[in-house]
């Protein structure tokens, strides 16, 4: 009955023999895979004691650190404050993304036509805040040119004219300190109508390394200093280091006083030589150049010559550059009120003549003169500012012959018209001539 019912379970293929179908049946084929469930079995069971004793662990704490890493976002989530990433959303504004990406591609040929012409803008914004800032230089100087001048400086002005001629030396002599002493003023009396001081000439010697000096040298007349006798010393100040000590060659005797550069800071001093009080004024403008920030140098630099204190016809100036005119020249007109005994600056000119590109400057009749270093026996003055007008001229060509390399200070007195030079440790001056 077994044999019957595999054979009608299963398809068993046969052939006929007289008059019967034979088949081959194998019984072994049927039976129970005893062996193979008793293999398989035991595999299984090997695969729950590896996978209770190994892996079952090791994805327990796989589970339960997804756990712990999902508790905030599950927080967030349950909060309302945080949401699936909205991958469908992104991919349509990638794909805005990547057309307007295309459309920059597309126009790319212009970019350089804009390019060109915003360079082309900025450039033109550049000549137009250069000519504007020019404009308004010309304004501020001719509304100084305008303001607090004194009755007479207009009709003194216009006798002078511009210098014409500067003749050879007329005197030469060496500083009664000696050669040694290289730096430092010299000169005559420079007040028009001065009484007391009126045919007097000075020395102002820096004998701390050629920079600082508190001492001035009186003479009361011309056959006196020329022979170096008869003279007084003044002390300005009680060592090289006060701050009323002189700094740089720049001193000027006017009238019963020496104007000076204060040691160390933007002010000009004035030395009274009867009562020996010193007095002071700041001088305007942004970034104020002292301490050898803005001195004359041209070929070489002059040290801590940053402040320069000159008279003319018109009275007392102050020359020096700022941070605020980028390193040019200025002009301050200074006035001394006797009365409330106050030293102040009533005008400012801005030039545009670099200051270390000048060697030495002076001034006469309200115009200022700049020179420059030729060679070494010879400076040139080649530029001129007119504070009346407000207009320059840098076509000049006066000699000025010298006897040493270096000028420490060029003053001129309008008393005699002449212009001393401070020539290392030399003391020249010069006659000036002017246009007729």
């Amino acid at each position: 009955m077994l044999l019957l019912l595999l054979l009608l379970s299963s398809r068993v293929s046969g052939q006929r023999k007289d008059g019967s179908c034979v088949c081959q049946v194998d019984p072994d084929l049927w039976l129970f895979p005893a062996g193979s469930y008793s293999a398989a079995l035991r595999q299984v069971q090997s695969c729950e004691v590896e996978l209770s004793s190994r892996r079952l662990p090791q994805v327990q704490v796989l589970i339960k650190n997804v756990t712990e890493r999902l508790k905030p976002h599950q927080y967030l989530h349950n909060r309302g404050l945080y949401t699936d990433l909205p991958l469908r959303l992104l991919g349509q504004q990638l794909s805005q993304l990547e057309t307007d990406i295309g459309a920059i591609h597309s126009q790319f040929n212009n970019m350089d036509k804009l390019r060109t012409y915003v360079d082309r803008m900025k450039m033109w914004n550049t000549i137009n805040m250069k000519t504007l800032k020019e404009k308004l230089r010309y304004v501020k100087n001719s509304a100084e040119s305008c303001k607090s001048i004194p009755k007479d400086f207009r009709g003194k002005h216009t006798v002078c004219g511009l210098i014409s001629n500067i003749s050879d030396p007329v005197m030469t002599k060496v500083s009664p300190y000696g050669k040694t002493c290289t730096s430092g003023s010299w000169g005559k009396q420079a007040q028009m109508d001065s009484k007391g001081q009126g045919n007097s000439y000075w020395v102002q010697p820096l004998l701390n390394s050629h920079i600082w000096g508190n001492t001035l040298r009186l003479y009361q007349t011309y056959e006196d200093f020329m022979a170096s006798t008869n003279h007084k010393d003044f002390t300005v100040a009680p060592s090289y280091t006060h701050a009323n000590a002189i700094e740089g060659p720049s001193g000027v005797l006017h009238g019963e006083a020496l104007y000076y550069h204060c040691s160390r800071s933007a002010d000009v001093c004035r030395y009274d030589l009867n009562s020996n009080s010193v007095h002071r004024v700041t001088l305007p403008g942004i970034g104020v150049g002292f301490t050898n920030k803005f001195p004359y140098c041209y070929y070489d630099c002059r040290a801590n010559s940053d402040v320069d204190v000159e008279a003319d016809e018109s009275g007392l100036w102050a020359l020096y550059a700022t941070v605020g005119n980028h390193g040019n020249l200025v002009v301050s007109r200074l006035v001394w009120d006797g009365e409330a005994e106050t030293l102040n600056v009533t005008q400012t000119w801005e030039t545009r003549l670099f200051k270390k590109a000048v060697s030495n400057a002076f001034m006469v009749c309200g115009v200022l003169y700049a020179t420059r270093y030729v060679d070494e026996f010879q400076e040139e003055v080649f530029y001129a500012f007119d504070t009346a007008t407000g207009k320059e001229d840098n076509s000049l060509a006066l000699p000025l012959e010298k006897v040493a390399k270096g000028v420490a200070s060029l003053s001129y007195n309008p008393t005699n018209r002449q212009i001393y030079m401070y020539n290392d440790g030399y003391l020249l001056a010069y006659q000036a001539h002017f246009q007729s």
